[in-house]
């Protein structure tokens, strides 16, 4: 069996808690309505049926068949990647549209026919507007990463795309979280849908180290470079919150001895997966990324994710250091609290339902927390490794 091949030649046996809930049910061509973040296997969840699904029909002109949106271009990048990989023994085309980039390339690849469309919703509205993509043969949607879409400003854009399609269709949305309009868009798109929760507690990964150093902003890059000397860490992911931070970061790091590139929404799209590249290929042992870029970087063996800033969204916490850990392995992750970012630090450990870890570090005694003794007076908190709770 052609899919069967490709995942034996992977080495691929046992399917995640995603993959076996999701297939039959896509199988059976029911709707999906699936929450699961990042690094639990939900590309494969999806391509696999949606590949064996179009490989039992007879294809019909040259329209595509199966249409996957997703928020980022590097997210669509991957998504692509995989489906090259698991339909490598069938007849199956497919093509990958998104902006930042000419079109030309992909009208060439359009005008030869695909079965399988994989986009970014504004490049392609700018096709459809065109001619050069019609939808009315898609019979199989998929809506990844739906509330990085909402994030990002794309749910109109997203409810255009719907009009371009057949009513009759299946339809599958994922989401790492599922905010009040991400239940409307879900409700208004699928048809009598499974619902399917990995992780309705919002656990985590047992095999993430998770770690918070409180220290002044100052002195945070000093803090990143002795953590990287001292534990002597070949790869990690770096998230800052502006794409300001990241470039300032990189220089910083520079004058330090210490070579990274940033990805971010200023960089051009040959310049992100140049640096994309150099990092999966460990030509390059430090990514310095805002959370909008990163959303599709799928990184083997991250030893490291540090949060550089404290996210200001709870989800994001849970979607970065879910960059570390995957397929079994273990993982670190370390986050970076200054005292603006104690209050984000708080609702996040009560997102997750526990504490995470002090740690101790040179810069200690200008950052640490204090509290109050019973009379009033500042009371120093201990901070060593562990105590538990902030």
């Amino acid at each position: 069996m052609p899919i069967l091949q490709a995942l034996n030649s992977k080495g691929y046996t046992q399917p995640t808690p995603v993959q076996e809930q999701a297939i039959p049910h896509i199988l059976a061509g029911r709707d999906i309505f699936g929450s699961a973040r990042t690094g639990t296997g939900k590309t494969a969840a999806f391509a696999l049926p949606l590949i064996q699904l179009l490989m039992n029909k007879q294809r019909l002109g040259k329209h595509p068949r199966a249409l996957i949106v997703a928020p980022t271009r590097e997210l669509a990048q991957q998504i692509s990647d995989s489906i090259r990989l698991y339909g490598q023994h069938t007849r199956l085309r497919h093509v990958v549209v998104y902006g930042g980039v000419s079109q030309q390339g992909q009208v060439v690849s359009l005008r030869k026919g695909s079965d399988i469309i994989v986009a970014t919703p504004g490049r392609l509205l700018d096709l459809i507007n065109q001619k050069y993509i019609s939808l009315h043969a898609v019979e199989h949607l998929v809506l990844d990463e739906a509330d990085r879409m909402l994030d990002m400003g794309f749910i109109n854009d997203i409810k255009r795309i719907c009009t371009y399609l057949p009513a009759e269709r299946q339809s599958m949305l994922f989401s790492a979280t599922l905010p009040p309009e991400i239940k409307k868009l879900a409700s208004s798109l699928l048809n009598r849908p499974v619902s399917i929760d990995i992780e309705p507690d919002h656990s985590l990964d047992t095999y993430t180290r998770e770690q918070v150093y409180f220290i002044d902003k100052a002195s945070k890059a000093n803090l990143l470079q002795h953590l990287i000397q001292e534990e002597r860490i070949e790869r990690s992911l770096v998230f800052t919150r502006t794409r300001r931070g990241a470039d300032r970061l990189v220089k910083a790091l520079a004058r330090k001895g210490i070579m990274a590139q940033a990805i971010h929404g200023d960089k051009s799209q040959a310049q992100r997966l140049k640096a994309l590249n150099q990092f999966k290929n460990r030509k390059l042992s430090m990514l310095v990324a805002t959370d909008v870029a990163s959303r599709g970087i799928d990184v083997r063996d991250l030893s490291h994710v540090i949060n550089y800033d404290i996210p200001e969204q709870t989800e994001t916490y849970t979607h970065r250091i879910g960059r570390t850990a995957r397929a079994g392995l273990d993982g670190t992750a370390y986050s970076f609290c200054s005292p603006d970012e104690r209050s984000y630090l708080k609702d996040i450990q009560k997102y997750i339902g526990k504490s995470i870890p002090v740690g101790e570090h040179p810069y200690t005694m200008m950052s640490e927390p204090k509290e109050r003794t019973m009379n009033g007076t500042p009371r120093k908190r201990n901070l060593n490794p562990g105590n538990g709770r902030y």
